[in-house]
């Protein structure tokens, strides 16, 4: 597909997430298409779902982000059909060559061994049992799941080895695994967050057009809750002047579907989702395109988007401070927690037998 900065036709990117197919930072060159009178659907087949194999080397992924309540990670894809508009990780694509824009929700990448993989590194015997966050970057449960099922065979390992995982998710996919996540909750092993961005199932459609539904989210939520799977809503983005008025909203109807605890993150516009999501609130929300992003800079010191750690996810000044007392004062009126206040269990780790046959000592 071409890279550019142009704002492509509607026909193009209909059901998707962004506008362009905006240049990645690392490119040298930008390539138009044009209309050459031959009419062809060139643009229109690539902007099919492609899903490349990559088989990994790794697969648990560490970080020592103070403002992150993980230090390790997997991520079974890399990009996300879900498609959605804000998403901090499309920046992440133009490492591989391709654009933060279309390509990151159209060209997929599945790391099909990840499950071999993981039972190789569980069982080095320097490995120290730490929870991991399934998902941190992409969605693990994006409608390519259905078909490879990674998740699902990382999850089996974790289960088998006693390993305590973390879930974030914005799928109902996910009650298709309450059969494994159901056994892991009883031995205190894991915990799920479903994110909801908006109740509004219009302007959730604009904002995450292959996403689950809102209401679906909160089937989810109570399907998770009636298996007494440990679930908190995570308000996320909240974005000013578009969804920050169903603060309240969003946390009364989690809540009454079963969600225990909750948390919330501020958009976040780093590299080039600056620009994508300009083009995308331009030819939704016209209306409202230049106010949304007055009251986003207020928030970061008069700049899109503040890399900090304690501020990027926060913010700062008034309207951030605003919004983090709306929550607070809802989820103490609501009866419910910040999330990470379930302590997972390490102690229950079974290191796995290694491949060259040689077991464990103890």
């Amino acid at each position: 597909m071409h890279k550019s900065d142009k704002i492509l036709n509607p026909t193009l990117w209909h059901g998707r997430g962004t506008r362009s197919n905006r240049v990645g930072r690392f490119e040298t060159e930008i390539r138009e298409g044009f209309d050459d009178g031959w009419d062809q659907q060139g643009d229109l087949d690539a902007l099919a779902t492609q899903v490349i194999i990559e088989p990994a080397k790794s697969i648990i992924s560490r970080n020592d982000s103070p403002d992150i309540s993980f230090e390790q990670s997997i991520n079974p894809y890399r990009g996300c059909e879900h498609g959605c508009v804000y998403c901090y990780a499309r920046p992440t694509h133009c490492y591989l060559g391709h654009s933060a824009g279309l390509d990151f929700e159209t060209k997929l990448y599945a790391k099909t061994n990840a499950a071999e993989v993981l039972e190789r590194e569980l069982s080095a015997p320097r490995y120290e049992p730490k929870v991991i966050a399934l998902g941190a970057v992409t969605d693990p449960y994006q409608p390519i799941e259905r078909s490879y099922k990674i998740t699902r065979s990382i999850l089996e390992v974790l289960e088998r080895t006693q390993h305590p995982v973390g879930i974030v998710t914005k799928s109902a996919l996910i009650v298709r695994d309450i059969d494994i996540l159901e056994r892991m909750a009883a031995k205190n092993l894991v915990k799920v967050a479903i994110s909801i961005t908006t109740l509004d199932r219009t302007v959730a459609r604009k904002m995450e057009p292959r996403a689950a539904t809102p209401q679906r989210r909160l089937d989810a939520i109570t399907r998770l809750a009636q298996s007494s799977i440990p679930v908190t809503v995570m308000v996320a983005p909240i974005v000013p002047a578009l969804n920050d008025s169903e603060i309240e909203k969003i946390l009364e109807t989690a809540a009454a579907a079963g969600a225990q605890s909750a948390g919330y993150v501020l958009l976040r516009l780093p590299l080039e989702l600056k620009e994508l999501f300009r083009e995308w609130l331009a030819t939704e929300f016209p209306d409202r395109a230049d106010k949304v992003i007055n009251i986003l800079r207020s928030m970061h010191g008069g700049k899109d988007y503040v890399s900090t750690f304690g501020l990027r996810q926060r913010g700062s000044g008034p309207y951030a401070e605003q919004i983090g007392q709306r929550f607070h004062l809802a989820i103490r009126r609501l009866g419910i927690d910040n999330r990470g206040t379930y302590r997972l269990r390490t102690d229950l780790f079974k290191r796995p037998t290694r491949r060259d046959g040689q077991m464990s000592l103890l």
